[in-house]
């Protein structure tokens, strides 16, 4: 087609071709949001759209997306609009394609016709034949976009038909009575239809050839890096909608209505109330509280985050400065790094089990908040250790030289040199780590929580708690040896455990969504808290 002369024919209606394959990549795009829509119910599948039935208007767009797919392949071929197909579509798309007539023939020939293994096999053979050679017989422009039009045509068909409706169920025929929904499977099919057209639509729009197939790889990539973005802000913003409310109850503003502090310096007390008082994040649990909250849990939460990062950002730094500036790079240095990633793949639960069995017994064999800090610093050193040494190994050797050339020691260019570069990527590996080890139930489950609902009273005052001896150790914190709560166990005990059903906790739909909420708005605390680190230290890279 590279070689074929441009007639009138073609300048004239290249322009309406290029603008119809645009508007098909838009029909694409909102087929694709309004099935996640659908997935999500945030729209009913029994209601209406825009003045439609919700299943009526989505197998409509479908009849119109795949017409426009089938019909700009067909223009292309002959030879309406100007395009650069290849001879073929693809050994990728074949395989894809024959995949798909293989499953949907094999749907419809046992769901919506009753047959058994013995006929729904030999249609799905045969379409998943059709297909194949569809893509593979003729060239680029109608291998790419037939077998997809086709298929959307025929599923906007069904839904337009009542074949399917919203309230259809499938079974299985499996021993545990699984079946499927069309609640479920009309949303994913159409999610699936537009993903697959609007990768023929965005080829056509390409001109097919390698500028097509590189505009089809951006449009799948752009619609599911936007639906993973979308699902998140989605959970966070249903989080934050459920849990709102009991995190904001009992919540007082004016002079004295806080709890009251008392502060000792020098000798002298002052004691102040709070112009504050937000029960939720300020209350344990107690008998006579009016309302309850998560104090103890969102402090023993801080401590075991603060206490690991401690232990394991010095140690996985210091480990990776003489991995990649000392130790020659060898076989050692493969078994290390082979060993820290299988340790970073390592299921929590045995951390948890190492904890349980290791660290209990030799610290009282009891749980505690010091067992639970040391094994969240075992889970977090092997990601410190290997982004700290990413990091390092991508600073430039000619930092390295030049401050050798000027006679500083290996030590003080290490110090002054690498490990300012390299900052930012040791922080950025600390944020993930954190923000991994803070959601985790397992290991404090096993080595730290002593119970769900803590008196306020009884919140872990870490700071308070040392004491100095005359013996060694010479300082003791036994605030480190007693047993805690945290915001995942609680989370746990109040959702898989049921408790937190009675008593005076409140709703207790509410009090379960507000801690999550608040575990949550701590993780992502400490996420912002890596960021600025992060951005400070790029800054002073920058200046300097």
């Amino acid at each position: 087609m590279s070689g074929a002369t441009r007639t009138r024919l073609i300048r004239s209606n290249t322009t309406t071709a290029v603008a119809v394959a645009a508007i098909s990549i838009g029909i694409a795009a909102v087929l694709f949001g309004l099935g996640f829509a659908a997935m999500f119910e945030l729209i009913a599948l029994t209601g209406t759209l825009v003045g439609f039935p919700t299943l009526t208007l989505l197998g409509a767009l479908l009849v119109v997306q795949g017409g426009a797919v089938v019909t700009f392949g067909l223009g292309s071929r002959f030879s309406v609009v100007e395009t650069n197909p290849r001879p073929d579509a693809g050994a990728v798309a074949a395989v894809v394609f024959a995949l798909v007539w293989f499953v949907g023939g094999g749907i419809v020939a046992s769901q919506l016709f009753g047959l058994g293994l013995v006929g729904w096999l030999p249609a799905a053979l045969l379409t998943g034949g059709v297909g194949f050679a569809v893509t593979v017989l003729p060239g680029e422009d109608i291998g790419s976009t037939a077998p997809a039009g086709a298929v959307a045509v025929l599923t906007g068909l069904v839904f337009l038909s009542d074949l399917v409706g919203a309230q259809s169920v499938w079974g299985l025929g499996w021993e545990q009575q699984a079946s499927l929904t069309a609640e479920f499977m009309i949303p994913v099919l159409t999610v699936f239809c537009a993903l697959l057209t609007g990768w023929a639509a965005a080829k056509a729009y390409g001109g097919f050839g390698a500028r097509g197939r590189r505009a089809g790889a951006y449009l799948l990539i752009y619609l599911n890096a936007g639906a993973i973005v979308t699902v998140l802000f989605s959970l966070v913003a249903f989080t934050l909608f459920k849990g709102l409310p009991g995190l904001f109850r009992g919540v007082a503003v004016g002079a004295g209505v806080g709890p009251q502090s008392t502060i000792s310096l020098f000798g002298f007390g002052f004691s102040f109330s709070l112009p504050v008082a937000w029960p939720f994040v300020m209350n344990g649990v107690g008998l006579l509280n009016e309302f309850n909250g998560v104090l103890p849990a969102i402090v023993g939460t801080f401590w075991l985050v603060v206490g690991a990062v401690l232990f394991a950002v010095p140690l996985g730094v210091g480990a990776a400065i003489f991995l990649t500036e000392y130790a020659e790079r060898g076989r050692f240095t493969q078994v290390v790094e082979v060993a820290t990633n299988g340790l970073w793949s390592t299921p929590s639960i045995v951390f948890g089990l190492f904890g349980f069995a290791f660290l209990i017994p030799r610290f009282g064999n009891g749980k505690s908040l010091l067992s639970g800090m040391l094994t969240l610093g075992f889970m977090l050193l092997p990601l410190v250790v290997i982004t700290s040494r990413e990091a390092m190994l991508a600073v430039p050797d000619e930092y390295r030289d030049a401050s050798a050339a000027l006679g500083v020691t290996k030590w003080q260019t290490i110090r002054s040199v690498v490990l300012p570069a390299a900052l930012p990527g040791v922080v950025t590996g600390v944020i993930l780590g954190v923000g991994r080890i803070a959601g985790e139930t397992a290991p404090i489950l096993l080595t730290m929580a002593g119970g769900v609902f803590v008196p306020g009273s009884q919140t872990a005052n870490v700071l308070g708690g040392f004491q100095f001896t005359a013996s060694p150790p010479f300082v003791a914190n036994p605030q480190l040896l007693e047993a805690t709560s945290a915001l995942p166990y609680q989370l746990y005990a109040l959702i898989t455990a049921g408790v937190g059903a009675s008593g005076n906790v409140g709703n207790p739909d509410e009090f379960r969504w507000a801690t999550a909420l608040v575990l949550l708005a701590v993780v992502l605390s400490f996420y912002a808290v890596g960021i600025v680190t992060r951005y400070y230290f790029r800054r002073r890279l920058n200046y300097e």
